[in-house]
Parts: C-alpha cells; structure tokens; sequence
C-alpha cells in the first residue's frame, strides 16, 4: 500500500484541510462534453460561483464560492457537471545547502570566472556541447518565474507568462524558478556557472507568488499555456502528496500534444523500497518522475522512492543562479529535475525528428545503471547521461 506523507521537500505542495478549505471556498469544476466560456458562465451562474479562470485544458474551469462544501453537492448533482475537486495550495520551500553568492556585474565586484556544477559534468553534458547546446528547444519552467535579467539566463530568456497576474511579467520574486532555470540553460559565457543546454530557449510561467505559493488550478493552468505557445519541454519541480484529477488531465493533454513532461519526484523518502511517496504530477504516467543522487552516486534518504520513479539526476549541493543576479546553491529533486530537462533539449537539438515517446524511451535506455540491476525504486533507469542519449 503506497503511503502518503508531508516531507521536508524543496518543492512540496501544501494540500489545504476541510476548515481551511472551507474558508477559502476554491474548487476546480469538470464539465462534460465540450463546454464553452458560455456555459460555463450559465454553471457558475446557476450555482452562484465566481469563475476565477477558466480551465479549456480540462473542459473546465477554478470558480469561488462562499460555501464550497454546499456548492459541491449541488454540483455533482448537475447533469452537466463531471467531477468537482477541491483546489489545493501549493507552495515552495527553499532549503538551500549553502549561502547565496554575491551578485556579480559592478566594477568592484565583477562577475565569478565560470564553473561547470558537478552535476552538469556527471550527466555528461559537456561531451555533447561540440555536437549540441540545446538551440531552437522550447523549455518552460513551471515555477516562481525567472530573474530574467540574470547575466547568465538573459540570452536565452525568450518569454513566458505569469499565471498569477497577467499584466505583469513573469519576473522571479522568490529565486526557486531561477535556479532550476540557470540548472537547464545558463549561458556558456566564461562567468559564473553553465547550464546544461546553454543555449536552450527559456520560457518562465509563473504559477507560484514571491513566498512560492499558488494553487492547484494555476499549475493547470500554467501548463494550458505551454500547451498553447508550442513548449517542446515543460520542467516542473514541484509536486504534491496526494493525486488531483484535474491535474492529471492536463498532464495527459499536454503530452498528447507532443510535450515531454519532467517533474520532480519529490522529497519525502524514506529509504524504505516498501513503501512509495513519489509525489504528483511526476507520479502520472504521461509524467517523468525524478529523482536525485548525490556526489557519489548515492540515493539521497530525503528523495522520494517509488516505482514511478522513471530516472534520476543530480540533487545534491547544486550550484545555479539565484535571483538578483548571484548564485546559490541547494539540495532536492528540484535541482534533478532540471537535468534531464536540459538533457532532453540537448537531444531534442542534436535529433529533432524523434517524437516525444521517442525521446522519452531513449533517455530511459541509455541512463547509466545504479543500484540494483535494471530499473528500481530508487533510481528508476538510472541516472541521466547526455552523451550517451546524444548517441556520443
């Protein structure tokens, strides 16, 4: 029986109870058959709820009513209607291993001389850089945005959304986005730190707030929009304990639309093979869970295990960039996930041919083995290696 547990995760979503629940009165409705804004409106009319956005994605929509539970059971009552869940928070937390780096760029404090992150070397990157850099692949980063004014992600920073408040830029006010996006592509520029496809093209879609909070219905809806703008990769480093419908549809739409799906299989490990706390979204099967390893090859305790677990990558003290222009380091599958999200932009750009079940199958065939023999709870395939996906 899989168990389900609140960890001290990177990234964890924060599933709100009945008495708050109750007193925030958020839910996700589902209609059936194919439903225009019309009828939606007339649903939220004829139930006395505010649509707070509208969900095509998932032929439904996130609405507020003041007394959500009542609203529940007139709905599911409503011929109309197909499922009605809960909307639950989420929220970063940030755990870094080491202090945040000065902000280079001033005559008195210049930039830091490049390093390549230990991460980047151990996947292999590096080896594919001759041959491939990521170029003309869309990476979204579901996220806290991007500090887009980074020295080392302005050249690659293309555009994004911020889900939260459209008529603002999706600018990072709390630096988790920024980190794992400096982890895919920070620029090859002879300064600070390297990502692992240098000149991927970075989309930020903001869908968490400055203290890394939002809801269920904005990740939806941040990935309806990278459904929209033609994504190739959607990096996801979050996840939440327990499953929402919604959010598994959106998922399944979006990979049947050609995007490949990577998520952080989450932080609340035990070391026990027995049990499973593989968080969602990356527990979906249209999903690429995840996990981390550290410095030498080990499974970090804290890294969620599970037979969902698909692949694994480099979570522990990862060195990126840090909003307002520095650097940081931290541990998590948060920092894995990016990896193979960077990987796959180097074999998207090095064989833009293969589809996304293509590309997906070929970062699971040549991960390097760890752990038990073949595929296991704790590592999945193995290990991301670029060179060898990139066929090099």
């Amino acid at each position: 029986m899989k168990r389900r547990m609140f960890g001290v995760g990177l990234l964890v979503l924060a599933m709100t109870g009945g008495m708050c629940l109750a007193q925030q009165g958020r839910l996700i409705v589902t209609l059936k058959g194919k439903a225009d804004p019309g009828d939606k409106q007339a649903v939220a009319k004829a139930h006395g709820l505010a649509i707070i956005r509208d969900l095509p994605i998932i032929n439904g929509m996130a609405v507020m009513a003041a007394m959500p539970e009542k609203a529940k059971g007139a709905l599911k009552k409503d011929g109309r209607i197909a499922r009605v869940e809960n909307d639950a928070r989420v929220k970063a937390v940030k755990k870094p291993a080491d202090k945040p780096g000065k902000p280079g760029g001033g005559d008195e404090d210049p930039p830091p001389p490049q390093e390549v992150p230990w991460g980047i070397e151990r996947i292999g990157a590096t080896q594919v850089w001759e041959s491939a850099v990521g170029t003309g692949v869309k990476v979204a980063v579901v996220d806290t945005g991007i500090d887009y004014r980074h020295p080392e992600l302005s050249a690659n920073y293309v555009g994004g959304m911020n889900i939260l408040s459209p008529r603002k830029t999706p600018m990072d006010d709390n630096g988790h986005g920024t980190w794992c996006a400096g982890i895919i592509a920070a620029a090859n520029n002879e300064t600070g730190v390297v990502g692992a496809a240098p000149e991927a093209s970075l989309y930020a879609v903001k869908v968490l707030d400055r203290r890394g909070g939002g809801w269920m219905s904005d990740v939806i809806a941040g990935i309806q929009w990278c459904v929209g703008a033609g994504m190739n990769i959607v990096s996801m480093s979050l996840g939440g304990n327990g499953s929402v419908d919604a959010l598994r549809d959106a998922c399944d739409a979006a990979y049947a639309a050609g995007i490949l799906l990577v998520a952080a299989a989450g932080n609340d490990g035990d070391g026990d093979a027995a049990t499973g706390e593989v968080d969602y979204p990356g527990a979906y099967d249209s999903v690429m869970a995840v996990g981390a390893t550290d410095s030498g090859d080990g499974h970090p305790w804290w890294s969620s295990d599970g037979a969902e677990v698909e692949i694994a990558g480099p979570g522990t003290h990862v060195k990126s960039t840090n909003k307002g222009g520095g650097y940081i380091s931290g541990d998590g599958t948060s920092a894995a996930c990016p990896h193979v999200s960077g990987t796959a932009a180097l074999l998207m750009s090095i064989a833009p041919g293969l589809s996304t079940d293509q590309v997906r199958q070929r970062l699971q065939d040549t991960a390097e083995d760890l752990g038990d023999e073949g595929r296991d709870v704790f590592f999945g395939c193995g290990i991301v290696d670029a060179a060898a996906a990139c066929g090099l």
